[in-house]
């Protein structure tokens, strides 16, 4: 039968499930990936899960969130995911080696593999062919124990490329053009795959930008076929022996097709604060520009930053704003220093920051009051930059570059004549701030080390047959998970300490959260459509279970947020009718009838004396999840 990439890949991997759209299938995953805002929690709670050592091909554990150490806290978690890579058998890179999904691609990536990873934008590996999604440290945990993975069997939605890019529009200009064509929500179990004459005419790196920005489309992930193209990067990365071919079926068929004439596409920006108000820069205005920042898991590539030089070559950036620039990896850097790149982005008055998230997740870099930053990042959230009344404006390399130049945001197309970039025929290789897995026995004698700011993980109690409790807040559509769990460096450093992180839950929606979960013994949360977009961070499920929410009722919920509720024993419930979110208000008292949650459920407000019909997209087993308080106690009672 003729088949696409995903349905190919899918196929080799389910060991449950039937491949129908909607029908929930489990995976066996071939790799994971966790990075150390997220992963710190999630290897507490593989210990918990009591396996002695990892049971995929391969594992990696990434420092490259929170790396600024101002105090013991991150450095005694850095250690502590050193000593756990060593003890349970995976590779560890260390922090500076680089951005995790950037060194994923050059150095483990492999196409047609199954991969999870505890951060949303892991299908930037679908760039090279691997079909990758963003999991909660709880999913990848059980990965890395051996169990497979749970998803609904996806829509797939054929993206056909023709043309060629012009000159001075590129990747992340495709993308941006996606979003503006589908938007941020209303993508909940697709997967969106490349295809067609054009896709030929984009790197690797071009692809990678393109299927990890497709995470703030909502999709479960987005793939590229593996080609000629494919090949040639894996060989210039000496690993050619990792290449698989993997190209659609000719007569291959795809639930929807959208067209896109690369040919047609021009500079773009997504306006603030949203990744889907797209627009194209000319439509946008020459709007005056106080910071450019450049980098993070997007464009960070070696492609993104020689164009960013070259541009800037021989120039200097305007007297009127401040620029950053991250590179994704030590591999990149030492490719800029090698061939003057790096000198010419010193010469024009750039910053250059660690090789690392950095400002993209609020680490550093944030901008000043009230003020515009341009940004080739994924994600402008309002607050995300640190500064919650800054303007974050989302762009390519080049139109970053320009604005740099300029003052302004412009069409870099008024440059005048592209430069061009040439990359290497072989990458250089140097992975020795990659820490190889221990062979078995050696990695049995290692202790792990936990610093004071570690704590256990809480416990839950089995959830009972009614809920009851007042609604602590309610919030509108869109609402994200740096909504629910702010990151940036005052709190990521308790990713590893819920009793004090849980202090920040919607920390910048209503200050007060905390205390009023507090004085009321925990309750109910109140959204409208898209809840939980954004970040994989399961934090955004965990610190709301601590402080006692029982369930979230909302229009619509993003896929990885509500695998999360579910594993940490939050009961997630959508509207029947989304007009019923209007007969809530917060400070209404609830009864939840929700039984053993294999069918509706029915919600009393007794405040307003009346009853709302409630439903659910749950499977069996995840009815039998929540009932036991969440994946671990389940895990444990199962065994």
């Amino acid at each position: 039968m003729a088949g696409t990439i995903t349905e190919k890949i899918l196929a080799r991997h389910i060991v449950e499930g039937e491949a129908r759209v909607g029908s929930e299938v489990a995976l066996k995953i071939d790799n994971t990936l966790t990075q150390d805002a997220t992963g710190t929690m999630a290897y507490l709670q593989f210990e918990a899960i009591g396996i002695d050592r990892v049971k995929t091909q391969f594992s990696v554990s990434f420092v490259d969130h929170n790396t600024l150490q101002t105090d013991f806290k991150n450095a005694d978690d850095h250690r502590f995911l050193e000593s756990v890579a060593k003890r349970y058998g995976l590779y560890f890179s260390k922090p500076g080696n680089g951005i995790c999904h950037q060194v994923f691609l050059e150095r483990f990536a492999v196409p047609g593999n199954t991969l999870i990873g505890s951060d949303s934008h892991t299908p930037t590996a679908g760039g090279i062919g691997c079909f990758a999604m963003g999991a909660g440290g709880l999913d990848v945990a059980c990965a890395m124990a051996g169990a497979p993975f749970r998803i609904k069997y996806p829509k797939i939605v054929g993206i056909k490329l023709t043309g060629r890019l012009k000159p001075w529009v590129s990747a992340k200009d495709v993308i941006l053009t996606v979003l503006q064509k589908v938007d941020v929500k209303g993508n909940v179990g697709k997967v969106f795959e490349y295809f067609g004459e054009g896709v030929a005419t984009l790197s690797v790196p071009d692809r990678a930008t393109i299927t990890n920005m497709g995470t703030e489309t909502g999709c479960t992930t987005s793939i590229f076929p593996s080609d000629e193209v494919t090949r040639e990067f894996l060989k210039a990365q000496g690993r050619e022996k990792d290449f698989v071919p993997l190209m659609p079926d000719e007569d291959a068929t795809y639930d929807e097709v959208i067209e896109i004439n690369l040919s047609e596409v021009e500079p773009m920006v997504a306006l603030p604060h949203s990744p889907g108000l797209v627009v194209s820069v000319r439509e946008a205005g020459p709007i005056k520009v106080d910071q450019v920042a450049i980098g993070s898991c997007t464009n960070s590539s070696l492609r993104d930053l020689k164009i960013v030089a070259k541009i800037l070559k021989g120039k200097t950036i305007s007297e009127n704003l401040h620029m950053f620039i991250s590179p994704g990896s030590r591999q990149v850097v030492e490719h800029l220093i090698n061939d003057g790149d790096y000198v010419d982005l010193v010469r024009a008055g750039a910053r250059i920051m660690e090789n690392a998230c950095g400002p993209c997740i609020g680490m550093g870099c944030a901008p000043a009051s009230g003020s515009v930053s341009v940004r080739t990042f994924n994600r402008n959230f309002e607050g995300r930059s640190g500064t919650k009344d800054a303007r974050v404006y989302l762009v390519s390399p080049e139109t970053a570059a320009a604005t740099a130049l300029t003052g302004r945001l412009t069409d870099p197309r008024d440059l005048g004549e592209y430069p061009e970039i040439e990359l290497p025929k072989s990458f250089i290789i140097n992975d020795n701030m990659i820490i190889q897995p221990l062979p078995e026995e050696e990695a049995k004698k290692v202790e792990i080390k936990r610093g004071p700011n570690i704590k256990p993980l809480p416990s839950f109690d089995p959830i009972s047959d009614t809920l009851e409790g007042k609604v602590l807040i309610k919030v509108g559509d869109n609402i994200t998970t740096d909504h629910i769990m702010p990151a940036g460096a005052r709190i990521l450093p308790f990713r590893s300490n819920i009793p004090e992180i849980s202090k920040f839950v919607f920390e910048a929606v209503d200050p007060e959260f905390y205390n009023k979960a507090r004085e009321a013994n925990g309750g109910f949360i109140i959204g409208g459509e898209n809840y939980g977009q954004g970040s994989s961070r399961e934090h955004a499920a965990l610190a709301p279970k601590y402080l006692g929410i029982k369930a979230v009722i909302v229009k619509s919920f993003a896929r990885i947020h509500l695998a999360n509720l579910i594993n940490f024993g939050i009961v997630p419930l959508t509207f029947k009718n989304p007009d019923d979110y209007d007969k809530i208000d917060e400070g209404d008292n609830l009864e939840i009838s929700i039984g053993d949650l294999k069918g509706d459920c029915i919600l009393k407000n007794l405040t307003k004396n009346l009853e709302i019909e409630l439903e659910h997209t749950l499977s069996d087993m995840d009815a039998e999840i929540l009932k036991c308080g969440g994946k671990l106690p389940w895990i444990k009672g199962s065994k």
